[in-house]
């Protein structure tokens, strides 16, 4: 074993790793932590290389026994811990705990140094799975599970964003597969593939970010103009939705609680809207979702459960619509129609409600 065979063995690595990191450095789009942690995870999987490399490298040397079962302890700690990492990574909102089922799996594994309980080495220095042989993996897959679902359920739930999820997760899943069917030596290659599929991902989220609005995580107005613009036949209606109060708020409150409002809400839209409908935030609490190949029963339906998923905030929202009919209306013409229901709805509030605007 030496640096410069490491260094053969890894370079494809070494190169994703440093093009990542460089890439963190310039990016401007990311939030400052979600940079930092992904800072982390470059260093883990390049300690974790390291770490492979030597345990191979000392597999035929009876007199490293010891220190190879140490290394495969860390080994099959660091998958599931990894996974947990992207996820704290790449999914909005994540919190700390999402690493304690990974520190119980890394302690059963460490306890299998003495116990053999996960993994052993027979005489001829052969691996040797105990009674909980898959825990690792069925760890490392319930990881997996989870950030596909967290993913998804963040995302738009449009092609251009399920896609790149699901290579995403197939990249993930490929390192929980493959051991079994090409044999221990993927062990040697898993880093270069968690390392690639990261990157990958992270690109698809800077271009994402382009089109995203960076306090909601909605559509931008920008990315609202241009997908109007592709396929406008397939437009069913427009909906308008205006939150009510947020003026309100930020003379109260300040705008810092103005802002948390318009995110409550945003995450309320997500939630309220199904694969066939997009939403944009246009302008400072306005909102546009548009919808394609549905009903106005599908429509009615959206704007219920819009309100209904505010009301269960202490915020409330204005809604409007206005369907295409297959008249040829212009998307300008069916927004204006839409915003005029809009405000006659957001009238009415204030009225019945008896509040300022």
């Amino acid at each position: 074993m030496s640096i410069t065979e490491y260094i053969a063995n890894n370079w494809i690595l070494i190169l994703v790793l440093l093009g990542f990191a460089i890439s963190l450095v310039s990016t401007v789009f990311m939030e400052q932590k979600t940079i930092r942690r992904l800072f982390v995870l470059i260093v883990e999987v390049f300690l974790l290389s390291i770490l492979v490399y030597v345990e191979f490298g000392i597999a035929g040397c009876t007199e490293y026994r010891t220190l190879r079962i140490i290394l495969m302890a860390v080994r099959y700690s660091a998958t599931p811990f990894l996974i947990a990492q992207t996820i704290y990574a790449v999914v909005r909102g994540q919190k700390w705990y999402i690493f304690i089922p990974a520190a119980v799996v890394g302690l059963i594994n460490l306890i299998s140094i003495f116990t053999g309980i996960v993994f052993a080495l027979d005489d001829a220095n052969k691996l040797q799975r105990g009674p909980l042989g898959m825990l690792p993996f069925v760890a490392a897959g319930a990881y997996c599970a989870f950030m596909v679902i967290m993913l998804i359920r963040h995302s738009s739930k449009q092609r251009t964003e399920i896609v790149p999820i699901i290579f995403f997760a197939g990249a993930f899943a490929s390192g929980l597969l493959l051991p079994f069917v090409i044999g221990s030596d993927f062990a040697q290659i898993f880093c270069s593939t968690i390392a690639v599929s990261i990157f990958v991902y992270y690109v698809f989220t800077i271009l994402q970010l382009t089109k995203r609005d960076a306090l909601t995580g909605l559509l931008n107005r920008q990315a609202y103009y241009a997908d109007v613009r592709n396929e406008p036949e397939n437009i069913s209606a427009l909906v308008s939705v205006d939150m009510n109060g947020l003026k309100t708020i930020n003379d109260n409150e300040g705008h810092l609680a103005g802002d948390e409002a318009l995110s409550t809400l945003a995450d309320c839209f997500i939630r309220a809207a199904r694969s066939r409908f997009r939403v944009y935030r246009v302008g400072g609490d306005e909102f546009v979702i548009v919808c394609r190949r549905c009903s106005e029963d599908d429509v009615i339906s959206l704007c219920s459960r819009i309100r209904d998923e505010a009301a269960k905030t202490r915020y409330s929202c204005s809604t409007g619509y206005c369907m295409s009919d297959g008249s040829g209306r212009s998307t300008d013409d069916l927004l204006k129609a839409s915003d005029e229901k809009m405000y006659a709805a957001k009238e009415k509030y204030y009225q019945e409600n008896g509040k300022a605007r």
